[in-house]
């Protein structure tokens, strides 16, 4: 699937805007991972774009991803690529055995909090610091609905450390800061 596919399919499920904007973030953080790995930059933006596609739909376990998996099927969409969506939800049980698998679930939760940090900043991503993000992982009350427990093992399953993960993704989305309304 290419990227222009991907984000038709992104667009026929998803219609918020944020949701978007968060498929969008992760695909930046997924395509920079892959150039820092040496992986297929355009397979892991699709990953980083399709990852939460069918969540509008279908916003609970166990239908979100794999109503969304069967989707992807049923349009061709490999089983790497769709077995990396899988395994980026924890109660699937599949494991995270490829290092895209692991970048997605690194990412995603992340994408979401840097978002939620950026937005209500003057200067959005274009001042955001590793030290800015940190603080704000250590208040429980913002963004409480991400799990602080799986950026750190995101990190750390990826073999990347925390500070290093952070900056690394506010690099991404910076890249994309106009794409992302950041």
């Amino acid at each position: 699937m290419t990227r222009h596919q991907a984000l038709d399919l992104l667009h026929e499920y998803t219609l918020t805007e944020p949701l978007r904007k968060h498929a969008l973030a992760v695909e930046a953080a997924m395509s920079a991972y892959a150039r820092k790995f040496g992986e297929d930059e355009g397979l892991w933006s699709v990953v980083g774009l399709l990852h939460d596609f069918d969540y509008e739909r279908f916003p609970s376990y166990p239908d979100h991803p794999t109503k969304g998996s069967e989707i992807l099927k049923d349009r061709g969409v490999g089983e790497d690529v769709r077995r990396a969506i899988m395994s980026h939800v924890p109660d699937t049980g599949i494991p995270r055995d490829t290092l895209m698998a692991k970048a997605l679930f690194a990412c995603d939760e992340l994408c979401g909090f840097i978002m939620a940090a950026a937005v209500i900043r003057p200067n959005k991503i274009a001042d955001l610091e590793v030290s800015s993000v940190k603080k704000k992982l250590k208040d429980k009350a913002f963004a409480r609905a991400v799990s602080r427990e799986d950026i750190t093992a995101g990190a750390a399953d990826l073999g990347v450390p925390l500070d290093e993960h952070i900056s690394y993704i506010i690099a991404a989305m910076r890249n994309r800061s106009a794409e992302l309304g950041l």
